[in-house]
């Protein structure tokens, strides 16, 4: 990169926000998918001001501009596949106010989002969206790739916690969308429109973030069985029971396996495929669920089913699930996660397809998800060398992939599509959508500085 480009960001940050260093643009280069592409130049701006003169600039340069959280995406959303610059929020962490009365709290975009939900606890407030990354990743993370996490069956998703945001465009101009009201139906939604578009639009700086109160109670139901597809039929069965658990999480024997070597997991579960369930609420009616989650679980074949109400117990328990991809990457040095999404009613066929696919090419494959939304992570694990087995792991991702859309899913139902899944567009948009989507990036930036090959691969 020009030294005076360099410069100019220097006067616009300071020059120790300006990383140019061999090690500091590798640390910028990729994320959890573990692809990568060096930016010529790292930036770390604290104020919308700075963040809205390095857009202005890059703009004007033609430059391609990466914007970054804490990099923990799965689809390659922060890696800059386009070189340029890699513009870093994570100093823009600031909780700038929690207003109780009106259940809302405006966030900076490099804030964690474990750190927000325990700000918002002190307070007797909650904050739901909780991806498995949460102790590291970011709310402008979580909102430029639309994340969900374990809790979306009942509370929902990042996109629907969003009242307002402030964001930069490519022009450098800040644009404030949405109100910190409720109700909000002025014009399009431009807020829900930057929930998942990877920075692609728009830069988000901060957001404004819907709280509800915070749950009396939890109990967490851990129910063992014999197969995955026991455990699916069960997981279908506590939905078909009328049934809402704030968290219906599904593990096959492989990932209880991986999850169970860091975890103190109760005998009866090791071994077996995992149903793991949580209630909240008032007191009464948590316990009162939870003992019908149980119930369906045993009626379903269950062969071991235990309740916690224990903090400690569970804290432990959502830990190691949250910990399974990391467990399973200590098993294979390499993981190749997939992401479908089928309706509840069709996961038993879609588990029995995976297996079938993992018998079929020979390839270990490890399956969790979320069953009660459907949303399954087939995830094959390769202990040798990638190259030799590149060809069948192709065959075997296309095959899972197809399955999903013939049973009416989807194949980027989290994670956005970024590098990883670029494929899902063509599949899940057709024409004339895929055109106005091409329109909208156009309208928004239209040199193609943001983010660009990702989404549609469009830009520089």
């Amino acid at each position: 990169m020009e030294e005076r480009v360099t410069n100019r960001l220097r006067e616009i940050v300071g020059p120790e926000c300006v990383l140019t260093s061999a090690e500091e643009l590798r640390c910028h280069s990729c994320d959890a998918t573990g692809k990568s592409a060096l930016p010529e130049v790292v930036v770390r701006p604290e104020r919308v001001e700075q963040v809205s003169a390095i857009a202005r600039f890059c703009t004007e340069e033609g430059i391609p501009l990466t914007p970054r959280g804490a990099g923990t995406g799965l689809s390659g959303g922060a890696v800059p596949a386009g070189g340029g610059v890699s513009l870093s929020l994570t100093r823009m962490n600031k909780i700038r106010e929690i207003v109780p009365e009106d259940l809302y709290v405006v966030v900076e975009a490099g804030a964690v989002t474990e750190e927000l939900q325990r700000a918002v606890e002190a307070a007797s407030l909650f904050y739901p969206p909780d991806p498995a990354s949460r102790r590291s990743s970011t709310i402008g993370g979580n909102i430029g790739t639309a994340a969900r996490g374990l809790r979306c069956l009942k509370y929902g998703v990042t996109k629907n916690y969003l009242m307002g945001l402030e964001i930069v465009l490519p022009t450098g101009d800040v644009m404030k969308t949405g109100a910190r009201t409720f109700k909000s139906v002025a014009g399009y939604d431009l807020t829900r429109l930057m929930c998942g578009s990877g920075g692609t639009l728009a830069i988000v700086t901060s957001a404004t973030l819907k709280l509800i109160p915070l749950p009396e109670h939890r109990v967490t139901v851990l129910a063992a069985f014999a197969t995955l597809e026991k455990a699916a039929e069960a997981s279908r069965n506590v939905i078909s029971c009328g049934l809402t658990p704030s968290v219906l999480e599904i593990m096959d024997s492989l990932a209880v396996e991986a999850m169970s070597r860091d975890t103190a997991l109760s005998r009866g579960a090791r071994g077996c495929s995992l149903i793991l369930a949580e209630t909240d609420g008032f007191r009464e009616a948590a316990e009162t669920e939870a003992d019908r989650v149980a119930k369906a679980c045993a009626d379903s074949g269950a062969t071991f089913v235990e309740k916690s109400a224990e903090q400690w117990e569970r804290e432990g328990l959502w830990e190691a699930r949250r910990s399974v991809l990391t467990a399973l990457a200590k098993l294979n040095p390499v993981t190749i996660l997939e992401n479908v999404t089928v309706p509840r009613t069709l996961i038993v066929e879609m588990i029995r397809s995976i297996a079938e696919i993992s018998r079929k090419h020979e390839l270990v494959i490890a399956t969790f998800g979320h069953a009660g939304d459907g949303n399954l992570h087939p995830t094959i694990l390769v202990d040798a060398p990638i190259s030799e087995m590149a060809s069948k792991i192709e065959r075997a991702v296309v095959e899972i992939s197809e399955k999903a859309l013939s049973l009416g899913g989807g194949l980027s139902s989290e994670h956005v599509i970024g590098i990883e899944e670029g494929r899902c567009f063509g599949c899940e948009i057709e024409a004339p959508a895929s055109e106005i989507v091409k329109r909208l990036k156009d309208a928004f930036d239209p040199r193609g500085i943001l983010n660009p090959g990702k989404l549609l691969c469009v830009g520089r």
